[in-house]
C-alpha cells in the first residue's frame, strides 16, 4: 500500500503547487473512516482507495481528482456522509465523490438492470465533470488487477466482460490507450485463457527467433531519418495479445498472416517534421497500399493525432509506423488528462472530441429504458469510424457501415427526422448507401417528411436508432389510441351504449392499466378486447348475455357475410360502425397481410392480433379460415374513402412470360407506361420457353392493379397474368 508521504511525493513532482494539506487529511481521513474493512485479497480496504489515488497520480491529474480518489468508497461504504466531506474538503470534491458513489452503488443492483443503469448514471455524471469517468477508471483499473481474488467465477467474468464492453471503449473514447490496453488485457485473460495463452506461445516463438531484429530495425529507422537530416526517437514494441486475436477473428486470417505484430513509434520535434519523416521513410521502404493514415489532418473523435503508414522494412519485415510529437504521444497515452500535463486545466465537454458524449446524453433523453440505452451506447462505441464532410466541409464522424440517415441524424435530429434523400459527392444516391471516408453528404428534407420505420433496419449509429424507435413509439401510441377509440365506440354502440371518460376511469383498474389512455391503447395494441371493457363497465350486459345460454357471438359465416355485403367496391360508404384504416402508418397500428395483399377497393377484414393491433385480410384470403373458432377477433373494417392520401400500396401478380429478348423490357415498360412501380420480382420457375414470375407492384388500389393487370394480358410477350393471393 501507497505510504502518505509518498502519495503527497509523486502529486508534486508533477504538480509543486499541489495543496499538500488536503492530500494529508484526505489520506487520514479515508484510513480513519475505513478502519479494520478488508478487501477480498485479505489487505486492508484502504488499500484499494489509495491505489486508485496512485494511478490517478500516473496520469498525473489535480488534487482534486487524487482527494476523490482517496475518498471514493467513504459515502458507499463508510458512515460519512455528503456534507461532512463537503464540509471538511470543498463542495467541487463532494460532487466528485458522490457521483462515483451512485455509480458504485448500483454495482449490487440485479444482473438484469445494474449494467445498464450503471452506464446511464455515469454518461449523466461525466458530462458535466469528465474527471468523475477519470476515478471511475482508476477504480476499475485496480479492481481488474485484483480480479483473481474473487472466488465466484461468474461474478469474476460479469466484472470483466462489462470490462471489455464498456470501460475499455469509454477509456479509448477519452483518449487513454494505455489504460484500455490494460483493461482490456486483464479482461481478455479472464474471458478467454486458453486464447492469450496460444497468442503469447506464439510471441514468445517469434521472439526467440528474431530476438535481435527490433534494435536493429530500430537502429536503421534511426539511420535513415538521419541521414536525411531529421533527430527522432524510436522505439518498436509487440502488439498486446488481445489487440493481437481481435484482429485474428475479424480479418478471420490465422497468426502467421498477421503483417503488423510489431509497430515502430518515431517521435520528432513538430507536425512539419512529421511529414518529412513520413516523405523519408516512404523514399527508403515499399510502401504498403491502403495502410497511410493521416490522423494529424483529420484526428480521431477523441482528439487522437498521428500519423500511420505500413511499409515493407529492413529485413524484409512488414511493418507498422506511427509518426508524431511528444505532445501527441502524451494525448494518445493520456488522453483526457494531458490536459493537466500541459496546464489547460480541465477539458470542457463541448469541445468537439467529446461530441460523442453530447450524442450519448441525446441517445439517453430518447430510450424509454437503460436497457435500450445500453443496446444503443454499445453500437455507439465499438465500431471503427469513417470520417464525412458536410457542404460547408464540417467534419462528421460515424461508425463504419454508416448511411446518410446516420449522417443526418449525426448533422441534428431534426435534419434526420425531415430527411428525404441524399447527395454523395454530388450525386443523389439512395439513404442505405454506405458512407465511405471523405465523401461529402448533403442532406435533403422536407418540413412534410417524418421518419420510416423501415429506417431502423439501415441506420447504424445509437441516435439515430434511438431517434427513430422514439418516434414509432410515439406515432404507434397515437395510432393505438385512435384505433383502440374506434373500436371501443363500435363494441359499445352495438349495445347502444356509449363511452364516456368516466366509464372509462371506473375500470382501468381491472386491467391493470394506469390511464384510461393506456386502457384505451391497450385495445388497439390487441391486449384487452374492447368487449371485455365493455361488460367491465356494464356488468349486467354479461350476465344477461349468460341468461341468454352464452356470449352475444356473430358466428363465422355471418361476419364474413355483412362485411362482405357493408361494402361494394372501393366507391363503397363508409357504415357507422366500421373502422377506418387508411391514414396510418402499415407496421404499426395495422398491418397489411402479407397473404393476400389487400388494396383499397377490395372487400377487407380485420383480425385483431395480440400486441400488433389489426392486420387486414381480404375477405376471400383463405388464412381467415385459421380464425373461424376466434369470431370475436374479427373487426369490421372499410377503406377510408374521404382520405386523400398518396399512399402506395402493394399487389401482387403471377406472371408467365415469353423466353425470349425484350420480354422483361416490355414488361417493365407497360407497369411503368401504367404509373406502377415495381419493388420486388422473384423468378419462381423457368423453362426453355417461358418464365414463371411473381412481381410486386407499388399501386394506389384495386383499379390502378387491375388496369395494370388488363395492359400486361394484351402485351404479346406475356402469356398469362392473375393476382396472386399468397
Amino acid at each position: 500500500m501507497i505510504r502518505q508521504f509518498e502519495l503527497v511525493e509523486r502529486v508534486q513532482s508533477y504538480d509543486p503547487d499541489a495543496d499538500e494539506d488536503m492530500l494529508n487529511r484526505a489520506y487520514v481521513y479515508g484510513l480513519k473512516k475505513h478502519g479494520t474493512q478488508l478487501r477480498a485479497s485479505g489487505d486492508p480496504y484502504f488499500s484499494h482507495p489509495v491505489e486508485v489515488a496512485g494511478i490517478l497520480a500516473e496520469m498525473r491529474l489535480d488534487t482534486s481528482s487524487i482527494v476523490t480518489g482517496l475518498l471514493h468508497d467513504t459515502l458507499e461504504d463508510t458512515d460519512a456522509t455528503r456534507d461532512e466531506i463537503s464540509r471538511m474538503f470543498g463542495e467541487d470534491i463532494a460532487r466528485l465523490v458522490d457521483g462515483v458513489t451512485k455509480l458504485s452503488r448500483l454495482e449490487v443492483q440485479s444482473e438484469s438492470t445494474k449494467e445498464a443503469e450503471n452506464l446511464r448514471k455515469l454518461v449523466l455524471a461525466m458530462s458535466s465533470d469528465i474527471r468523475v469517468l477519470l476515478v471511475k477508471l482508476a477504480d476499475r483499473l485496480h479492481n481488474m488487477r485484483t480480479l483473481k481474488y474473487i472466488k465466484e467465477p461468474a461474478r469474476r467474468r460479469r466484472i470483466a466482460r462489462e470490462t471489455m464492453e464498456l470501460y475499455g471503449p469509454l477509456a479509448s473514447r477519452i483518449g487513454m490507450e494505455n489504460i484500455k490496453r490494460e483493461l482490456e488485457e486483464l479482461a481478455f485473460a479472464e474471458l478467454n485463457p486458453d486464447g492469450r495463452a496460444s497468442v503469447l506461445a506464439r510471441l514468445g516463438y517469434l521472439k526467440e527467433k528474431g530476438e535481435q531484429i527490433v534494435p536493429q530495425i530500430e537502429a536503421e529507422l534511426v539511420e535513415t531519418l538521419k541521414e536525411g537530416g531529421l533527430e527522432a526517437q524510436v522505439s518498436g514494441r509487440e502488439k498486446t495479445p488481445y489487440s493481437i486475436w481481435r484482429k485474428m477473428q475479424q480479418k478471420n486470417v490465422s497468426f502467421e498472416q498477421l503483417s503488423d505484430i510489431m509497430a515502430f513509434r518515431i517521435i520528432v520535434a513538430d507536425v512539419a517534421q512529421c511529414y518529412q519523416a513520413l516523405g523519408l521513410l516512404h523514399g527508403r521502404y515499399q510502401v504498403i497500399p491502403q495502410r497511410f493514415k493521416d490522423y494529424i489532418s483529420v484526428p480521431k473523435p477523441n482528439g487522437y493525432r498521428s500519423l500511420h503508414t505500413g511499409v515493407i522494412g529492413p529485413f524484409g519485415q512488414r511493418i507498422e509506423i506511427q509518426i508524431r510529437t511528444q505532445e501527441m504521444q502524451d494525448q494518445a497515452e493520456r488522453g483526457v488528462a494531458a490536459h493537466w500535463i500541459y496546464k489547460q486545466g480541465g477539458p470542457s465537454t463541448d469541445a468537439p472530441q467529446y461530441a460523442w458524449l453530447r450524442s450519448l446524453i441525446e441517445i439517453l433523453d430518447k430510450a424509454p429504458n437503460a436497457e435500450e440505452f445500453l443496446e444503443h451506447t454499445k453500437l455507439e462505441m465499438f465500431q471503427d469510424q469513417v470520417f464525412c464532410f458536410t457542404p460547408k466541409g464540417k467534419l462528421i464522424s460515424l461508425p463504419r457501415g454508416a448511411t446518410p440517415i446516420d449522417f443526418a441524424y449525426a448533422v441534428h435530429s431534426q435534419v434526420g427526422d425531415t430527411c428525404v434523400g441524399a447527395k454523395i459527392n454530388g450525386r443523389m444516391l439512395p439513404l442505405r448507401t454506405q458512407l465511405s471516408n471523405g465523401d461529402q453528404i448533403e442532406i435533403v428534407t422536407s418540413k412534410a417528411q417524418t421518419p420510416s420505420p423501415t429506417w431502423e433496419r439501415f441506420a447504424v449509429t445509437g441516435k439515430a436508432k434511438a431517434a427513430i424507435r422514439r418516434f414509432i413509439r410515439i406515432r404507434q401510441r397515437e395510432q393505438y389510441l385512435q384505433l383502440g377509440r374506434s373500436l371501443l365506440d363500435k363494441a359499445f354502440h352495438e349495445e347502444g351504449y356509449e363511452v364516456t371518460e368516466k366509464g372509462l376511469a371506473d375500470v382501468k383498474a381491472n386491467f391493470k392499466q394506469g390511464t384510461t389512455d393506456d386502457l384505451v391503447a391497450a385495445v388497439g395494441a390487441g391486449l384487452v378486447g374492447a368487449r371485455e371493457v365493455l361488460t367491465a363497465v356494464y356488468p349486467g350486459l354479461k350476465q344477461k348475455q349468460q341468461r341468454k345460454g352464452g356470449a352475444d357471438v356473430v358466428p363465422i359465416s355471418r361476419a364474413r357475410n355483412k362485411t362482405a355485403k357493408s361494402r361494394d367496391g372501393a366507391g363503397a360508404k363508409k357504415e357507422p360502425h366500421q373502422i377506418a384504416i387508411t391514414g396510418l402508418i402499415p407496421g404499426m397500428a395495422v398491418h397489411f397481410a402479407r397473404c393476400c395483399h389487400p388494396l383499397p377497393g377490395d372487400r377487407i377484414v380485420g383480425i385483431i392480433t395480440t400486441g400488433k393491433g389489426v392486420t387486414i385480410h381480404t375477405i376471400d384470403c383463405s388464412t381467415l379460415e385459421s380464425f373461424s373458432d376466434a369470431p370475436e377477433r374479427w373487426i369490421d373494417v372499410g377503406w377510408d374513402t374521404v382520405s386523400e392520401s398518396e399512399a402506395a400500396y402493394t399487389g401482387r401478380l403471377k406472371i408467365t412470360v415469353a423466353n425470349q429478348p425484350g420480354s422483361l423490357s416490355s414488361l417493365s415498360t407497360v407497369i411503368a407506361r401504367h404509373e406502377g412501380n415495381i419493388s420486388n420480382l422473384r423468378i419462381v420457375n423457368r423453362s426453355m420457353d417461358f418464365f414463371d414470375m411473381v412481381i410486386d407492384v407499388e399501386v394506389a388500389d384495386v383499379k390502378h392493379l387491375a388496369d395494370i393487370t388488363a395492359a400486361l394480358r394484351a402485351t404479346p410477350a406475356i402469356n398469362a397474368v392473375e393476382r396472386a393471393r399468397n
